[in-house]
């Protein structure tokens, strides 16, 4: 039941404990200690999996509801008919403390302060791991050929506050090269997020142009997560700090897909970010994703191959974003989307 308060205050439904953990743990190695972090899984995969030919790695959002995400994954992945001994559903559960409390976890477990994670946040404890660390382990794990010989691609996608962690590792993830020197593809589907990450301080206005952002508005509207001023630690290798340019090089070298519910409009929403620096972006998640959109075509008009699609008749919902024809072809490659959709 939601409170009257609730409906005005957009962290407040986040801020308690979650109903479920998931059940299995991944081992995150930091420092000179294994930490752990809550995980669902499809099928085995700490012991040697031979058929798995594609691994899907799903986010959740603010709830932090991993069940909730894991058991929509199932239900898309049967929807595209994928063969369920090759299709491997990954969601890890980024907890709070007030999550390790209630359900009495184990003093390894990681946790984070309530969104935090969005943005690459390092655990509050029990070490100062970046949520980034945790999809590193994951796709480490993946790129081990003795586990999984027959891997061909994984991808990387979020609803959500889950989105906004996709969007930002895909700008900053230092976890992917071992995969794609095994030939193994990497996508990233980011849907319907809250904000983005700017590469200058350009903002769009309101005749859909791009000019410098008055900083009188808002102070912080290039603090990172929303622009790479004040990056967090996970950004520098070997304690340098790569360029601006260098960061947008990368992600624009990636494969990204960023998916909009054509009714995901409100700027009323009670989950959407209504802070200053996600205000400069546009009004809601719609206007600043097709404003983000613009801005990195307006970049690089020769050769960028990211995607955009916005799914007709849908809101802030990841079932009817991912159950979509454009979502199934995002998340299963567009074979399995024809498959499911028969043409």
């Amino acid at each position: 039941m939601t409170r009257d308060s609730d409906k005005h205050d957009e962290r407040a439904p986040n801020e308690r404990p979650v109903a479920v953990v998931a059940p299995l743990r991944l081992p995150i190695h930091h420092g000179s200690g294994i930490w752990s972090v809550p995980l669902f899984a499809s099928n085995e995969w700490e012991a040697p999996v031979s058929g798995v030919k594609r691994a899907v790695i799903l986010l959740h959002g603010r709830l932090r509801n991993a069940d909730t995400y894991f058991d929509l994954a199932r239900r898309i992945a049967a929807q595209a008919s994928c063969v369920a001994e090759e299709t491997l559903l990954l969601v890890p559960q980024f907890l709070a403390q007030a999550d390790v409390a209630a359900h009495h976890l184990a003093a390894d477990t990681l946790h984070w302060e309530w969104t935090d994670w969005m943005g690459g946040g390092q655990a509050q404890g029990p070490a100062p791991i970046s949520s980034f660390e945790v999809l590193d382990a994951l796709l480490s794990r993946l790129a081990s050929r003795a586990a999984f010989p027959s891997l061909t691609e994984v991808v990387i996608a979020g609803h959500s506050g889950g989105a906004q962690v996709v969007q930002r590792y895909a700008v900053v993830c230092r976890g992917d090269a071992p995969l794609l020197e095994g030939g193994v593809a990497l996508r990233y589907v980011v849907a319907n997020p809250s904000s983005y990450l700017y590469f200058d301080t350009l903002r769009p206005t309101s005749s859909g142009d791009f000019a410098p952002y008055d900083v009188a508005r808002c102070q912080t509207f290039n603090r990172w997560k929303y622009g790479l001023e004040g990056l967090p630690a996970y950004a520098a290798i070997d304690g340098i700090w790569p360029s601006w340019s260098e960061f947008e090089a990368a992600y624009t070298g990636r494969d990204v897909t960023i998916l909009l519910g054509d009714r995901d409009c409100d700027p009323q929403h009670p989950a959407l970010d209504r802070s200053c620096e996600a205000c400069a972006q546009g009004d809601h998640r719609l206007a600043r994703g097709q404003a983000y959109a613009r801005y990195m075509e307006n970049r690089h008009r020769a050769g960028f191959g990211h995607r955009l699609a916005e799914i007709p008749g849908v809101g802030h919902d990841p079932d009817g974003i991912f159950g979509s024809r454009e979502g199934l072809r995002a998340l299963f490659d567009e074979r399995a989307a024809k498959s499911a959709y028969g043409f």
